[in-house]
């Protein structure tokens, strides 16, 4: 394996940003529609808002968790950069390694969270659908 240089964890610094950016808009966007549900069951009693408020209290649970190890991601790469600059070769190239793997899951847990927002889409459309 080729020595890990500081250049190396540094370049995942803005694809980890980019995917925090992204996350953090899901997030909000979330909020906005919980709200948004809020409101209307204050309004009106209707069981089919509690199946929706259910499913984005998912969604939401899960991007925070993608928050959380994206984050974590990026601090291992910190991390990385400092043992890296301190001389710890070794232990650098370990952590940075895990770091990698929280992105995976991070990436992972996003997935998991596109599927759960198509399925609650297709429950629109079905809704359109039958009329």
């Amino acid at each position: 394996m080729e020595e890990l240089t500081l250049t190396t964890p540094a370049l995942l610094f803005s694809a980890i940003s980019l995917i925090m950016l992204a996350y953090t808009n899901r997030f909000l966007a979330y909020a906005a529609v919980i709200r948004n549900l809020h409101d209307k069951y204050l309004q009106k009693k209707d069981e089919r808002l509690i199946k929706q408020i259910k499913n984005i209290k998912q969604r939401l649970y899960l991007t925070r968790s993608m928050q959380i190890v994206g984050i974590s991601s990026l601090l291992l790469c910190v991390l990385t950069m400092f043992l890296i600059y301190i001389e710890q070769h070794v232990i650098a190239i370990w952590v940075f390694g895990i770091a990698l793997v929280l992105l995976i899951v991070s990436l992972a847990l996003l997935i998991k969270e596109i599927q759960i927002s198509v399925k609650a889409l297709e429950h629109h459309i079905s809704d359109i659908e039958n009329g």
